[in-house]
């Protein structure tokens, strides 16, 4: 058997991870609480550069954490968000509609995507919420639509949806909106970045700092 030299001590690893993200990241721009997010947001992506994209709202970290330590649930796009979510630092359950039994068959009828037919039900549970829409574009209009409409507001939405065609327009959106017209903080990577791994790692930065882990 081939014996290579590596390192395989997990506090180890993540030490030094972090080590090289202060070295490598130009965290300058960011208070305390935003740079454990936006160092999350590196260590998942493998690239410092990402933060250049990286938007807060006034209060957003703040407001998160505090509904993440108050047990705030947790409403997830798509079910690989969900999975990525660290439930050893969540207080709240877990809510992701995607693939319940009804929604592909709402989808079809009403000609939108399943993310938007899957969230028929977020209005139930989208009072005092953490939102973390990782993947869908429509996702995160349809919600901004909802607020307009007059649905209990979230305390916090994480917009991080990837892709080519409607991503960077509905993170603008989010931007533009949310905090001004329906009075709810974001955190939000900007462009055409993003995706479940990215959402999941911020609200896991904020759950671990409502639990008084920092990195």
């Amino acid at each position: 058997m081939n014996r290579f030299d590596y390192i395989s001590d997990p506090v180890e690893i993540e030490r030094r991870s972090f080590a090289q993200i202060r070295e490598l990241t130009d965290l300058s721009r960011f208070d305390l609480d935003q740079q454990q997010v936006a160092m999350r947001l590196v260590h998942t992506s493998g690239d410092p550069g990402i933060v250049a994209d990286l938007n807060f709202s006034p209060g957003s970290c703040a407001t998160g954490v505090a509904a993440l330590r108050q047990g705030a649930g947790v409403l997830c796009d798509v079910e690989m968000l969900s999975q990525g979510l660290s439930r050893r630092y969540l207080l709240g359950e877990v809510h992701c509609f995607l693939n319940a039994p009804e929604t592909a068959e709402r989808a079809r009828r009403s000609g939108e995507t399943r993310s938007m037919a899957a969230m028929v039900q977020w209005p139930e549970y989208l009072a005092g919420s953490v939102v973390a829409i990782g993947n869908a574009p429509t996702a995160l209009f349809r919600l901004l639509e909802l607020l307009a409409a007059g649905a209990p507001r979230p305390a916090l939405i994480v917009g991080m949806p990837v892709g080519f065609i409607n991503a960077a327009e509905s993170k603008q959106a989010l931007i533009e909106h949310a905090p001004n017209a329906f009075s709810v903080p974001c955190i939000v990577l900007q462009g055409r970045r993003g995706g479940s791994t990215l959402a999941a790692a911020t609200v896991n930065a904020l759950a671990r700092m409502a639990q008084g882990v920092r990195s």
